[in-house]
Parts: C-alpha cells; structure tokens; sequence
C-alpha cells in the first residue's frame, strides 16, 4: 500500500505546530496504525530527521495511551478499537490519512502526538478512597453483590481512561470519563461509604482542570473504544444531584 501521511508537528508546549505530509510506500495492510507510524519514523531517523513523537505502551487495546486523531475521528475509523488495534485494511490504497493529537483545553500538546493526560490523573485522585475491613480476606459472597449491579460495574470498569471522549465531545468535557469511574464505584457495596464526597470532589476536579460541561451530544460514546453507554452521565447527575441536595436515594 502506498499511504499519504497529513501529521500534525509541534516541537514542544506552546508552540505553533503545523501540518506535515509524509509519504509511505511499503505499507501492509495487516499493520497496524502504529506500525505504520514505526515505519515512517525508521524512514525519517535514517535520513536525520526528527521522528514522529506518538504516545503508546500496550499495543493491545488496553492501556489507553495511543490517543490520536485519525481523520477527523479519535481512534480513527473503526467503532470500538483503538488506534493501536486500527489496521490499514480500514484504508485505501493510495489514501491520504490526516492526523492529530487530541484537541481540548485540559490535554496541552506536548510534542506532535503527544498530549499531557494528567488531568485524568489528578481526577481519580480526588476520588480518594474506599473503606474496606481490614484483616484477613473474608469468605467467598460474604459481600453479595446483585448480578445487575456487577454487569453494570464491569461496565463501567471497562473505561480505559484515552480520552477519546474529551477529544470528541465539543465541548471538550469528561463527563464519560467521570461518570464511568462514579458508575463503577457506585454499583458496589465497596463503594457507599465515600459515594457522596466522591462524586462532589471528583466534579470539582473534572471543573478545576478545564473540561467543560456536558451538553448530551453523544459524540463521547460513539467515540469511545469500550463502547462505554451513555447512561453512566445519568449515573454521574443523579448521584451529584444526591450529594448536593441531600435527596433521599431511591431504593
């Protein structure tokens, strides 16, 4: 395959960056996207230029840190899979691939590809804690947990914290970030007895780290990889609308 490489390169934060072409002519179909990338950078290394600086660890769909912009689309083109999952017999031969990092106020560009994800980090912590009996481990389904519940936990769980939800929502929120994180907690006896300052300190900090509000569009699910539902933002709203007001939960 022959592809035509639109990268965005930007020496470093705070810098202007601009759009480069590159061009690969010995690319396979059975690569993945970040192969593709490894080729071109061996390609630019070889001939003294400064390779393409791309964030990745796992290469299996798991860690969540290959996050770019693939055409217009975080991730790229196929629904549910990462980038690093992203094959080039998604493309065309001949075709010409744009791609960026992700673009919102609270992943500042480090360098090409690379954006500082960190606010991620600063969110959970503020989730804290959960409180749990120390001692030895207790009996199997000592601690029973209804099936409902636990899907809707394993769920919640599956959010591999990319981005991909900031970098498509217009808004640049997190709210599905955030309420996967709520969700999961919340759906689980382990996580009641710091639920309400949970949800408040963790909104707090989604607010602090300049993601912005959540309008409904639900661009953030249709772009996410875990194909994380929508209703965890529900989850999100009624549990902060709870910890806020002092409502009585529904049993």
């Amino acid at each position: 395959m022959k592809l035509t490489l639109k990268i965005w390169r930007q020496d470093a934060p705070g810098d202007k960056g601009k759009i480069v072409g590159y061009q690969v002519d010995d690319a396979d179909e059975d690569m993945s996207f970040l192969e593709l990338l490894d080729v071109l950078n061996e390609k630019l290394i070889l001939s003294g230029d400064e390779p393409v600086a791309f964030d990745h660890d796992c290469r299996e769909g798991i860690c969540g840190s290959c996050s770019m912009v693939i055409n217009g689309e975080p991730h790229g083109p196929q629904k549910a899979t990462t980038a690093c999952q992203l094959h080039l017999r998604h493309f065309r031969d001949g075709e010409t691939i744009f791609v960026e990092p992700w673009r919102a106020a609270a992943f500042p560009v480090v360098k090409d590809l690379i954006v500082d994800r960190s606010a991620f980090d600063r969110v959970i912590q503020a989730g804290g804690f959960i409180s749990a009996p120390t001692g030895s481990a207790p009996d199997a389904h000592a601690t029973p947990v209804p099936k409902p519940n636990s899907e809707r936990a394993f769920t919640a769980a599956a959010c591999i914290g990319c981005g991909a939800c900031v970098a498509a929502c217009p808004n640049g929120s997190a709210s599905l970030f955030l309420g996967a994180k709520i969700t999961h907690l919340g759906e689980l006896p382990q996580g009641q007895p710091e639920r309400d300052s949970r949800v408040v300190r963790m909104v707090e900090q989604h607010d602090a780290e300049g993601f912005g509000g959540c309008t409904n569009t639900g661009a953030c699910t249709v772009s996410c990889p875990k194909e994380i539902p929508l209703d965890v933002i529900s989850q999100l709203n009624r549990d902060y609308l709870h910890a806020t007001t002092g409502s009585r939960r529904s049993a």
